[in-house]
């Protein structure tokens, strides 16, 4: 149950517009020190003064909608990912953004490690077919690949990406990764172009950010180069692949599966990927623990005390 909307500012404290509803714990970290205000509901006057901004979920946080608030200097982002931020009009005015940082980076990391194996074994197909009655009527699941030793490709080398290659180098997997450069740090090959680290990969891993710049970065040419043996894993952002042409590719055997946490057009999902025991399925939810969500609070509510004491922020999003 989420706490009541507060409408009036408490002029002891600092005001903190929110951008959609906060959870519970949101709420009991925050309304202590700040005053909470929902964005729909606030006066034009409190909106004319407020300078800062939180978004929980994933609303656009649009030029129009910050064209409102001339005085806003801070959008906090709950996420990592801040492709509902226009980024351009934030550069603009000056206003500084922060997201979670590494808040979720070794649940996301974890979750996208699980997503390969689980895609990979069969995992979820396998326990359907147990569940279902099959093994006693249809003997033994038929077998999957093995995961260690595989050539996994990361596009995306940052806080997630960099967990995910370590988890997987762990198992003994050989790792290649794409960036917008090279990470004279990072003890994996650097590839340039998507489509080259695909080719060279029998899993490719997705955990980079949405830009117009990686917009359906994995299209067909890129899953054709994947092969009829590979599978695509996505823990970054639905829009990072080309969703119908992802669809198409699996219903034609030119890739070998998927394990999805993200959509384009979330909460929806293509109906055809339902039947598909070569792919595995989530709800957006690799970033989702207790713990991470602790973390993520405290980071948020960090970052809200050192703005208003005029202190540097704790994870800003360059601009």
């Amino acid at each position: 149950m989420r706490p009541p909307a507060r409408t009036q500012a408490d002029a002891s404290k600092p005001v903190v517009l929110l951008a959609d509803p906060i959870i519970p714990e949101f709420e009991l970290e925050l309304s202590a020190r700040y005053s909470l205000l929902p964005l729909a509901d606030v006066d034009a006057d409190t909106a004319a003064s407020a300078r800062a901004l939180l978004t929980v979920e994933l609303p656009a946080v649009s030029a129009e909608l910050m064209g409102a608030l001339p005085k806003l200097e801070l959008v906090l982002a709950s996420s990592v990912g801040v492709d509902h931020v226009d980024l351009a009009a934030c550069r603009r005015r000056r206003i500084a953004v922060t997201n979670a940082g590494d808040a979720f980076s070794d649940d996301a990391a974890d979750y996208g490690v699980g997503l390969v194996i689980a895609a990979l074994r069969r995992v979820a197909a396998a326990d359907a077919y147990v569940r279902r009655g099959g093994w006693p009527a249809g003997g033994d699941y038929p077998l999957a690949t093995k995961v260690s030793g595989k050539r996994v490709g990361i596009v995306g080398l940052g806080n997630i990406g960099s967990r995910i290659a370590r988890r997987l180098a762990a198992f003994g997997c050989a790792v290649s990764y794409n960036s917008r450069s090279p990470k004279p740090s990072a003890p994996y090959e650097f590839v340039p172009a998507v489509r080259d680290i695909a080719a060279g990969s029998d899993v490719l891993v997705l955990s980079c950010a949405l830009t117009e710049e990686t917009r359906h970065v994995v299209n067909r040419e890129v899953m054709e180069a994947l092969g009829k043996a590979g599978v695509l894993v996505n823990v970054g952002r639905g829009g990072l692949v080309d969703e119908p042409e992802l669809v198409r590719c699996l219903q034609e055997g030119v890739i070998g599966g998927a394990g999805l946490d993200v959509f384009e057009s979330e909460p929806d999902v293509p109906p055809e990927l339902f039947s598909m025991d070569n792919v595995v399925l989530s709800a957006h939810r690799a970033v989702a623990t207790p713990e991470s969500i602790r973390g993520t609070i405290e980071l948020v509510a960090a970052n809200l005390d050192a703005f208003f004491a005029g202190k540097p922020l704790l994870s800003p999003v360059e601009l």
